[in-house]
């Protein structure tokens, strides 16, 4: 496991943005995990959280030239990691939506560095069924930007009614996904760092039943 995914994971843990226990999803699934990265909420969480996205990216490869963080969680996200990445010599960018579009002012439905012509990673939370990401591709498209990949905290690697993942299908869309951990990294760590034995074979029942098959 990379530095910046257990540097990551031991975050998550510590703020309790993962939980472990007995969730009813959206969907209707119940979970033995919940993730909610909305519980770090104060500076030095939102900085070490930041700099896991900062480390992630320099290290995916992908070439880009503006970040744009989903309303509404995406946009103190994507704030805090252009700042980790000018810390690290690189000013970047960042734009964000609103949720409905403003008739007055500047106007419009984005906020931020102008999207037309540049190279865009969309930043947000957690991966589950792609809807914010579906959303914020077209929207990014429609207004002149190439959007090369969406960069999440964790991917859950479930799949839908359809028997595929989010990640495939906006992968076969053209939306490449980058999670900083998978619940399979979660796994992992949970397994190497001594974890409550009940909890990780939850986890691993639950993936067998919905999670993707390699």
């Amino acid at each position: 496991m990379l530095p910046h995914q257990t540097a990551f994971l031991e975050l998550a843990l510590e703020h309790e943005v993962l939980k472990f226990g007995s969730f009813t999803l959206k969907s209707g699934r119940v979970s033995p995990y919940f993730f909610n990265l909305g519980k770090i909420a104060g500076g030095a969480g939102l900085r070490r959280l930041a700099h896991a996205y900062a480390d992630a990216l320099i290290g995916s490869g992908l070439e880009f030239d503006l970040l744009f963080g989903p309303a509404y969680k995406g946009i103190p996200l994507v704030a805090a990691i252009a700042c980790a990445l000018a810390e690290r010599g690189r000013d970047v960018p960042f734009a964000y939506n609103r949720k409905e579009a403003k008739d007055h002012g500047e106007g419009g439905v984005l906020v931020g560095a102008d999207v037309k012509g540049k190279r865009v990673i969309i930043v947000d939370d957690v991966l589950t069924a792609g809807t914010a990401l579906r959303q914020s591709f077209a929207l990014l498209k429609d207004s002149g930007a190439t959007p090369v990949a969406a960069m999440t905290a964790l991917d859950r690697q479930e799949v839908g009614p359809n028997g595929r993942s989010a990640v495939q299908e906006l992968t076969e869309s053209g939306l490449p996904v980058k999670p900083l951990v998978t619940v399979r990294d979660l796994l992992a760590y949970l397994t190497s760092n001594g974890g409550d034995a009940s909890t990780i074979e939850a986890i691993r029942a639950y993936q067998a039943q919905y999670g993707v098959k390699d």
